[in-house]
């Protein structure tokens, strides 16, 4: 089965820090862009950072810009998201995917029809 799987989330006081990690199952995901997104209750799924193929292009959602950072280990099959500086609005489900078509460096975060490969997500609560 062609999978992802996000681990890393759990509560967090405000300023804090986590790591997520998305790891691909049932194929390599070192020519595919990858992206975390994530969804809070009441909201629709927002895309949060991707990043491309050989780290061609990296984007992020304009309220994470200098406190998350993505990164991409292909030997571990996996992509990070560090996140620093925890707010209580980051509290949501993350969720990473992959672009299903390979070698795209479009890296488009607001066209989530264009991922696949959906995990099953990771809480993230942001909480004193």
């Amino acid at each position: 089965q062609l999978q992802l799987v996000e681990s890393g989330g759990g509560l967090v006081q405000p300023g804090g820090s986590l790591r997520l990690s998305c790891t691909a199952s049932g194929f390599t995901l070192d020519r595919h862009a990858i992206g975390w997104f994530r969804q809070a209750p009441g909201k629709e799924r927002e895309g949060v950072s991707c990043i491309t193929k050989r780290n061609l292009r990296i984007n992020y959602t304009k309220s994470v810009k200098g406190r998350f950072a993505i990164s991409r280990d292909d030997a571990k099959n996996t992509v990070y998201l560090q996140m620093d500086s925890l707010k209580p609005d980051d509290t949501a489900i993350y969720y990473c995917a992959a672009d299903l078509n390979p070698d795209s460096v479009l890296c488009a975060l607001d066209q989530l029809k264009r991922f696949g490969y959906w995990g099953q997500g990771t809480q993230v609560t942001v909480s004193s």
